[in-house]
């Protein structure tokens, strides 16, 4: 490395749903300067709560896109006052919420193309730069009404997946834009891009609007994830014109072009110093664990949520599967599970008073397999299977109304989440061997007992992150591979992007815990069982005997 490449730094972002956050990564990838922004607090006048804002009807919630730019306005000056020096920055990469999307007047496109390093992002692109000023995100579950006109329109559910690797879902995209189209048409008419969360970050570094990424692409119901290309029946069944608004996607990997000049005068980054394709959240946290095919990402939250690397798509009735956001030939798949810690938290408030130090002391009391007993808690309604209710059964397969002791309440909940997290990724095609290896992330995965669990009932070590930005860093490290890629003598074989930024920083991961040997013996049987209970609580069934041995 040569001593202008020891100078380079690389700039993160991730623009999630409560803040904006930075990252200046040295060229051996440690952290230089971070700063953040939180929307709430920081920016009060937008009135936002968790940093969106409920619309009028029910299931709407928005945010005003002047917002995130007055974000990066202020993100960039706290990252100035700390000292870092924004010269030394040799690519830009970011990571956004997904599912969101921004609608760019022609002013507003004809603005990001001559900005004035005198003055502040947020007093150039303001309102006038968007014809929607309260623009969907995420959260909004409005478009039930839209979902199935598209679906219809494309021939049902099933060829949707078949297209797009999801069913539509009312927080992707495609529904939003239509609903858009339909209830503002003369804001559609007049838009001239859309752009993702993710590809409105890079466009602001660009000077232009960038394309939107596969990845992120991959959730908006309108890609062919397969072909990396719009799907024309999708776009038909979405709003008219549609292509020309959104541009042509492009790889995760792209340098989409230098900064623009407006940043070179106003902060000092070089003239050449390169913008590289932003993506969302989910694949971009997939990018920061910095692991291969073999490890299963396991996310402990209010939803339970699996995230894996797929080498070919699997058509999945229920989940996702994205294009992958560093392995451009690959896939990702997603799998959310609605009954996670709120689950959690009710049994600890009924078992122990809200104790989870006696928890897991009772957890860890009560031997592995709990003596046959087990449970289904789907307090709300699951996603897979789609059913609803508390279901227990003991050794003898009876129903029962409550176990007689805590400690095998407790045991049966952990056990009884894990098992129906195993069991529908079985179903869904994926496999656990030998190879296997689990990390851990989210608010329980501090939880050491229930860790031990998950080991346990999966048959495979437990790691958790020493580092807990991942999409963040995703953001940084991917910025990184881009330029070494670029900058790769010709004839030469670049390394995978895993290998080459492990070449550069280790893995922050921490083994945590690892299966009994007994494992495999005890919760292989009980898979069975437990795909059976859920049966029959999907059946609507209450029943005496849920399972044949």
């Amino acid at each position: 490395m040569g001593p202008q490449q020891l100078k380079r730094a690389f700039l993160g972002f991730d623009l999630s749903t409560q803040k904006l956050k930075a990252i200046l990564l040295s060229s051996s990838l440690d952290v230089v300067a971070s700063a953040e922004v939180k929307f709430d607090s920081d920016l009060p006048e937008f009135r936002t709560q968790g940093g969106a804002n409920p619309g009028p009807n029910k299931n709407e919630f928005f945010v005003q896109p002047v917002m995130w730019v007055k974000a990066m306005d202020i993100v960039l000056d706290r990252l100035v006052m700390q000292e870092a020096d924004l010269s030394t920055v040799a690519a830009i990469s970011g990571s956004g919420q997904q599912h969101g999307s921004l609608y760019w007047s022609n002013h507003g496109v004809s603005t990001l193309q001559n900005l004035d390093p005198d003055k502040f992002l947020h007093a150039q692109i303001d309102d006038s730069a968007f014809v929607v000023n309260r623009t969907p995100i995420w959260m909004d579950a409005s478009t039930t009404k839209q979902c199935l006109e598209m679906e219809t329109a494309i021939g049902g559910a099933e060829a949707m997946v078949e297209i797009t690797g999801s069913k539509c879902y009312e927080r992707f995209t495609g529904p939003q834009i239509r609903k858009i189209y339909q209830q503002k048409a003369h804001a559609y008419e007049d838009a001239r891009r859309i752009s993702l969360v993710s590809s409105f970050l890079a466009s602001l570094f660009l000077g232009n609007v960038a394309g939107i990424d596969y990845s992120d692409g991959s959730g908006m119901n309108l890609l062919d994830i397969r072909q990396k290309n719009w799907s024309q029946a999708c776009l038909n069944s979405c709003a008219p014109d549609l292509e020309e608004r959104l541009g042509t996607p492009v790889s995760p990997n792209t340098i989409l072009g230098n900064v623009s000049e407006y940043f070179v005068k106003r902060f000092s980054f070089p003239s050449d110093c390169k913008v590289v394709a932003c993506t969302g959240d989910n694949p971009s946290a997939l990018a920061g664990m910095l692991v291969d095919r073999n490890w299963l990402s396991v996310s402990l939250g209010t939803s339970d949520t699996l995230m894996m690397s797929l080498k070919e798509p699997l058509n999945w009735q229920e989940g996702h599967v994205l294009c992958h956001p560093t392995e451009i030939q690959e896939y990702m798949g997603l799998l959310c599970f609605r009954n996670g810690s709120l689950v959690r938290e009710g049994v600890n408030k009924t078992e122990t008073n809200g104790d989870w130090q006696k928890f897991n002391e009772l957890l860890e009391s009560t031997p592995r397999g709990n003596f046959g007993n087990m449970a289904v808690h789907f307090n709300e309604m699951e996603i897979i299977p789609k059913a609803q209710g508390t279901i227990r059964i003991n050794k003898e397969n009876q129903t029962v109304i409550k176990f007689n002791s805590p400690q095998t309440e407790i045991r049966a909940l952990v056990e009884g989440q894990m098992l129906h997290h195993r069991a529908v990724a079985e179903d869904m095609g994926l496999h656990f061997g030998k190879e296997t290896q689990i990390l851990a992330t989210g608010g329980a995965s501090v939880n050491k007992s229930i860790l031990q669990t998950i080991a346990d009932v999966f048959n495979a070590p437990v790691h958790i992150q020493t580092e807990s930005e991942a999409a963040l860093m995703g953001a940084a490290f991917r910025a990184a591979y881009a330029l070494y890629c670029q900058d790769l003598e010709e004839g030469k074989t670049a390394l995978c992007y895993t290998d080459y930024i492990l070449s550069l920083t280790p893995n922050k991961l921490q083994l945590v815990c690892e299966p009994h040997k007994d494992s495999e013996s005890i919760y292989t049987p009980m898979l069975q069982r437990y795909r059976n209970m859920a049966k029959a609580l999907a059946g609507g069934k209450t029943v005496t005997c849920v399972c044949s041995d």
